[in-house]
């Protein structure tokens, strides 16, 4: 754990919000099996000075498809993670969470449907789901509270106040209909709290992975709109963490301007590494927000990848947030 961040179990639980509009308490884990390429990611954010709760999950399942259901469902206290058939619960404290969804998926054939998700959303197949999932650590706690003001969280102080993110062994099920499928690998997780609109972000490129010998990363290159970049994260070796000191990424894109092909050369103090990522299937998904100055709007791509580190073949999420200014986005072709 740095130095610059304190973090006790009690920081598993619930945080006061404070007198901010868009204060946004939230948890996030991933998990994907070792063996078969299938697997996803649900998230729940507590917006309880604004009435409701952020609602996802996104399922990459082994034919391409995607399962998936996002909602705005009602909360009036942030007492707990439990809304919309979305719970969230710690076992143990910094060693073990789970988290449950059960409901309608959306069931969507061609990944190209999410960029009309209100044409998706009122007409799409739906088929009942449940997802259940228990982690498991495998690694340290990296984050937590800062122990001052001058101290950056991952995403920045005006996305999150506190954060702190772990990998993960993970355990669960996935079904979809009468179709399911066991999840026996790997994952993260993540907690923050504070206020935060996702138009805050410029633009980042955010890599999470696994693999199978236990080891695995946390990337994250995020740019504001001056154009100073910040490169943090973590490599976990031999389930331990190394802090980058430096992180290059080079992208190849679709003729949508989405990401397909990640190259990573990383630095730490123990090593130099090149991790390849190929994406398998892209969410392309948005975020609008109304202000006084109009209406703001981020995209935010999630593609399953499958990433290589050396003979080391594991899996994850490549995600790309910017924002999109007069039809374009801020952060193509970087």
């Amino acid at each position: 754990m740095s130095d610059k961040f304190i973090m006790r179990p009690e920081h598993e639980g619930m945080h006061r919000p404070d007198g901010s509009t868009n204060f946004n308490e939230s948890v996030y884990t991933n998990g994907f099996d070792a063996v078969s390429p299938v697997g996803g990611w649900m998230r729940l954010g507590n917006r309880v000075n604004e009435g409701y709760a952020e609602l996802s999950v996104c399922l990459y399942l082994p034919d391409g498809r995607i399962a998936c259901q996002f909602q705005r469902p009602t909360i009036g206290s942030n007492d707990r993670f439990a809304a919309g058939g979305l719970s969230y619960t710690v076992n143990e404290p910094l060693r073990s969470v789970s988290m449950t969804y059960s409901g309608d998926l959306i069931i969507v054939e061609n990944p190209d449907d999410l960029r009309d998700p209100g044409e998706l959303f009122a007409k799409g197949r739906r088929l009942p789901g449940h997802v259940s999932w228990q982690h498991m650590a495998k690694s340290p706690i990296h984050g937590g509270e800062p122990v001052d003001d001058t101290v950056q969280t991952m995403y920045g102080r005006d996305f999150s106040l506190g954060h702190f993110n772990q990998h993960s062994r993970v355990k669960g099920e996935i079904r979809v209909g009468t179709e399911s499928w066991t999840i026996d690998g790997h994952g993260w997780r993540d907690h923050s709290w504070g206020p935060r609109y996702w138009q805050a972000i410029y633009f980042y490129r955010l890599f999470i992975a696994n693999f199978a010998n236990g080891d695995g990363l946390m990337l994250l290159k995020i740019t504001d709109k001056a154009g100073n970049a910040r490169r943090t994260g973590v490599l976990l070796v031999n389930g331990q963490y190394e802090e980058i000191l430096d992180l290059e990424v080079s992208t190849d894109w679709t003729e949508k301007q989405d990401p397909s092909f990640v190259r990573l050369g990383v630095l730490t103090a123990n090593r130099k590494a090149r991790i390849d990522g190929e994406i398998l299937t892209l969410a392309p998904l948005r975020n609008r927000r109304k202000t006084e100055e109009g209406v703001l709007v981020s995209r935010i791509a999630e593609g399953f990848t499958r990433f290589r580190w050396g003979e080391q073949v594991g899996y994850g999420m490549t995600e790309y947030i910017e924002r999109i200014e007069d039809g374009r986005l801020a952060g193509f072709p970087l």
